[in-house]
C-alpha cells in the first residue's frame, strides 16, 4: 500500500512529548478490526481500506505515526486472562512505542470503583488494587501510583462511595495504596509518584508525606519518576518551586527519576513552558529527563460533534487549536467531493486545514445516513453520522492535537511568542526566566528568582482548557450511543 505518511515521531524534535488520552471507542475500532470485519468493507472510504491506516502506533501502516500515548485503566479491561480484541492497540503496540498509563484514581474519586479506600481490610478496594497494579504492571511502559485525589471528600457522593471523608483520608489511602504497589510490582513497569493537593500549602503537605516514596535509599522498589497533579499541575509557579526543590532533594536524578507527566494539560502555552523546563533540566541537571503531558481532547471533541479546523500560533496572541461543530447534513450522503472542499463550500468552515485522515476523506464518508436512512437499531434519526464518523473525526483531531502542540514549539523556539508567556512591560519571557532559574545551582536563589516573578506567574492560566463552539446534532446522536468517559 502507497501513500505519503506523516511520521510525528521524527518531528518532536526535543519538545515535552504530548500523550493523546486515547478513547477505549477509538481503540477499540482499532483493535477489533484486527480480529474480525467490525467495520464493514462496503463502510470503509475509498482511500482507508485498512484500519491500521488510522493506528497511529502502527509506524508500516498509519497514514501518521506517533510513538507516545496515554491510556487509563478505569477505561480497560482488566482481566488480562483473557483475550481482548478491542484493546488490541493498547496491548498488542509495537516495542517501538511509549505507553504511559493512567491507574484508576479519577475512578476511586468519582466513586465508580466503590470501596472503603482509607481501610486496608477493605475487601472490594483490596480487589481493584491488585487487579489494576496486575493490569499496569504488564500493559505499561510508565504508569501513576494509584493516588486519591484530594478533592474527592469535598463532593458528598463520591465521598460515600469511596470512603474517603477528609484530606487525612486521601493522604491514608494513597499511602497504603503506594506501600501495596512496592511490595507487589513485577518491576515491569516504571511508577510515578502522584504530587496531589488542592492549594500550595496542601501541594507542600502531600510532597513531604509522599516524596520518600521516590527515595532509593528507603525503598528498593522507589518509584521511578512523577505525575504533577493538582494544583502542581495547573499552577507554574508551584510546577517550577516543585522542580527545583526535587532538584534539591535529589530525587530528579539520571538514571532513576527520569520521566515527569503534566495530568490534564491541553494548553499550547503549557506545551512550550513544559518544553523550556525539560531543555534546562537536561542542560542543568539530568540529560534523560523527559516531561510528559497529556489530554483527551480530540476526543472529547469529537463526543460533541466538534473537529479541529486550524490551529492559531500568531506573535502575542492567544494560541489555541481551533474547534467547531462540522458538518452533519443528510443531503451530502451520496456527495464525492472532499471531506475539505465540501465543509468550505457550504460554508460549515471558513477555514480547514486537512489531516492525513480528513485528506483521504470523501464527505459523504463521514455524512452517512440520506434522508429516509436507519441507523443500527432500525430508527432514522437526526444526524447522518454513524458510529464509525465519529471514529474518523478522532483519527483527524488527534493528528491536529499533536501537529498544533509541535507547531507550537516550532513558533516559539523560531521567536514567536504567544502573549501569555511574555511581560508587557519589560519583554522578558517564560523562557528567559527558566533559563535564569536554572542556570544558577544555587537552591535558595533559584527559589527567590521564582517570587520575584510571582506576578508573571500568576497571569499564566491553568492547565486544563478545551475551546470550541457549542455542539450541535452529532453531539446528541452519540450520547445516545455510547458510555463516553
Amino acid at each position: 500500500m502507497e501513500y505519503l505518511q506523516d511520521n510525528l515521531t521524527n518531528k518532536q524534535n526535543d519538545y515535552a512529548v504530548f500523550l493523546p488520552a486515547i478513547s477505549s471507542f477509538y481503540a477499540n475500532y482499532i483493535g477489533r478490526q484486527q480480529y474480525e470485519e467490525y467495520v464493514e468493507q462496503s463502510r470503509m472510504p475509498q482511500s482507508i481500506q485498512d484500519m491500521e491506516m488510522m493506528n497511529f502506533f502502527n509506524d508500516q501502516k498509519g497514514l501518521f505515526t506517533y510513538r507516545w500515548g496515554l491510556y487509563s485503566a478505569g477505561h480497560a479491561n482488566l482481566d488480562l486472562s483473557k483475550h481482548s480484541p478491542k484493546e488490541a492497540m493498547i496491548r498488542e503496540r509495537g516495542n517501538h512505542t511509549t505507553l504511559l498509563a493512567d491507574s484508576g484514581g479519577f475512578q476511586i474519586a468519582k466513586g465508580v470503583w466503590e470501596g472503603e479506600w482509607a481501610n486496608p481490610n477493605c475487601k472490594r478496594a483490596e480487589k481493584y488494587r491488585s487487579t489494576v497494579l496486575k493490569w499496569l504492571d504488564n500493559v505499561s511502559d510508565y504508569s501513576m501510583t494509584l493516588d486519591i485525589p484530594t478533592w474527592t471528600y469535598t463532593v458528598p457522593e463520591c465521598a460515600e462511595k469511596s470512603g474517603i471523608h477528609s484530606y487525612q483520608d486521601a493522604v491514608t489511602a494513597t499511602k497504603y495504596n503506594h506501600e501495596y504497589f512496592m511490595k507487589h510490582s513485577s518491576g515491569k513497569a516504571k511508577f510515578l509518584n502522584v504530587l496531589q493537593g488542592g492549594n500550595h500549602q496542601e501541594a507542600d503537605d502531600w510532597y513531604d508525606l509522599m516524596k520518600h516514596y521516590s527515595d532509593p535509599a528507603r525503598h528498593e522498589k522507589f518509584f521511578r519518576g512523577w505525575s504533577m497533579g493538582g494544583a502542581n499541575m495547573a499552577d507554574p509557579h508551584l510546577a517550577l518551586r516543585r522542580v527545583v526543590t526535587l532538584i534539591h532533594d535529589g530525587l530528579l536524578e539520571q538514571g532513576q527519576h527520569d520521566w515527569m507527566h503534566f495530568l490534564g494539560t491541553s494548553k499550547l502555552e503549557w506545551a512550550v513552558l513544559l518544553t523550556d523546563i525539560q531543555r534546562a533540566v537536561r542542560k542543568h541537571h539530568n540529560p534523560n529527563f523527559t516531561i510528559s503531558f497529556d489530554c483527551a481532547s480530540p476526543f472529547l471533541a469529537t463526543a460533541n460533534g466538534q473537529i479541529y479546523t486550524n490551529t492559531v500560533t500568531d506573535h502575542h496572541s492567544k494560541w489555541s487549536y481551533k474547534m467547531e461543530a462540522t458538518v452533519d447534513n443528510k443531503a451530502l450522503a451520496n456527495d464525492s467531493r472532499s471531506f475539505r472542499d465540501a465543509v468550505l463550500a457550504e460554508g460549515v468552515h471558513n477555514v480547514f486545514d486537512d489531516s492525513p485522515i480528513s485528506a483521504n476523506l470523501m464527505v459523504k464518508d463521514v455524512c452517512k445516513y440520506a434522508p429516509g436512512d436507519v441507523n443500527k437499531i432500525g430508527k432514522e434519526g437526526k444526524t447522518s453520522w454513524d458510529s464509525f464518523s465519529y471514529a474518523l473525526m478522532m483519527g483527524h483531531n488527534v493528528w491536529h492535537h499533536i501537529n498544533a502542540v509541535q507547531q507550537a514549539n516550532r513558533q516559539f523556539d523560531a521567536g514567536v511568542h504567544p502573549s501569555m508567556l511574555v511581560d508587557n512591560l519589560s519583554g522578558t519571557t517564560s523562557r528567559d526566566i527558566i533559563n535564569q532559574v536554572f542556570a544558577t545551582p544555587d537552591y535558595q536563589e533559584r527559589l527567590d528568582i521564582l517570587d520575584h516573578y510571582s506576578k508573571f506567574w500568576m497571569g499564566i492560566s491553568g492547565a486544563r482548557g478545551m475551546g470550541g463552539k457549542k455542539a450541535v446534532n452529532a453531539q446528541r446522536q452519540f450520547n445516545n450511543l455510547f458510555d463516553f468517559s
